[in-house]
């Protein structure tokens, strides 16, 4: 009797599932930070993106069994996990996961990022200039005010005025800027649902604090000091409607990452901001080879 293709496919998931949890150190506590270690082999540093929970890698860590050893990052304030006080977000967590690395001394280390976490990455990168071996940035970019065309100057008022009108917004203004800002998150809307959670369980004023920096900061100087080989992944697909194209869209990727030698900028055909869910079997492949230097 013939096993069906659906059939063998759970056999493995099972069997994969069992494989992880059985190489799965207790989570890491460390400067704020809550660290999931799953997996022997090459480390990879993962870092999820504003107001969002680690599990954002859980399946893609699974895909990329056996020979990875994922530390999957919590970040304070974010879906739930306790805040921390600063005036200075990104820069903070910045040094908290690079001395991450020295004190579990993960020696050159690939390290993958999803939006806020993808600008993390870059800021380690060129913080610390040969510390990380590979950057893999998923739909992030240098300078995100540049998508609606401000100069960076004009970018640092709108961020502060962002932060005030956040930290005001009253729960119910609160809670309609969340449901608006999950839709187009995801093809499914019951991951929709998730970033919709995720949200409204993060910390307001650390959501705040770090969401004006996003859109206060331009990377774009930095990004000459970045040695690593930089594979970055972007989605267009939510925003067809209003016109954008995947030539378009990798354009402006392409020119914003133009100061980072040897990025290659590769474009999904379907997913959306999560990409690791929407076109999960694309992202793998990509980073796969990528990591195996190809």
């Amino acid at each position: 009797m013939s096993i069906r293709k659906p059939v063998l496919k759970s056999l493995f998931a099972a069997a994969l599932a069992l494989t992880l949890g059985a190489s799965r150190a207790a989570p890491a506590e460390f400067q704020d930070l809550r660290v999931d270690v799953v997996g022997q082999g090459r480390p990879v540093l993962m870092i999820p993106g504003l107001n969002s929970a680690a599990s954002t890698w859980t399946q893609t860590c699974a895909a990329l069994q056996p020979g990875v050893q994922c530390h999957i990052v919590q970040l304070p304030g974010f879906a739930g996990a306790p805040a921390v006080a600063t005036d200075h977000f990104l820069a903070g967590m910045r040094d908290r996961l690079l001395a991450y690395l020295d004190d579990r001394q993960l020696e050159r280390p690939a390290v993958m990022g999803h939006s806020l976490g993808g600008v993390l990455a870059l800021q380690m990168a060129a913080q610390q200039p040969g510390r990380i071996e590979r950057l893999v940035i998923v739909d992030s970019l240098p300078f995100l005010a540049g998508l609606r065309g401000m100069t960076p100057e004009a970018a640092k008022g709108a961020a502060v005025a962002m932060r005030q009108q956040m930290l005001g917004a009253t729960q119910a203004q609160w809670e309609a800027g969340a449901r608006q800002g999950a839709q187009g998150m995801s093809r499914d809307p019951a991951n929709n649902e998730r970033v919709y959670g995720w949200s409204l369980a993060s910390d307001r004023a650390t959501s705040a604090q770090a969401m004006s920096e996003l859109w206060g900061e331009d990377l774009r100087p930095l990004l000459p000091r970045i040695t690593a080989p930089t594979l970055v992944l972007g989605a267009w697909a939510a925003f067809a409607p209003m016109g954008s194209t995947l030539e378009s869209t990798k354009k402006i990727f392409e020119t914003q990452y133009a100061g980072l030698k040897g990025a290659r900028v590769a474009m999904s055909q379907r997913g959306y901001h999560f990409l690791m869910w929407d076109d999960a079997d694309w992202l793998v492949g990509e980073v796969k080879g990528f990591l195996a230097g190809r």
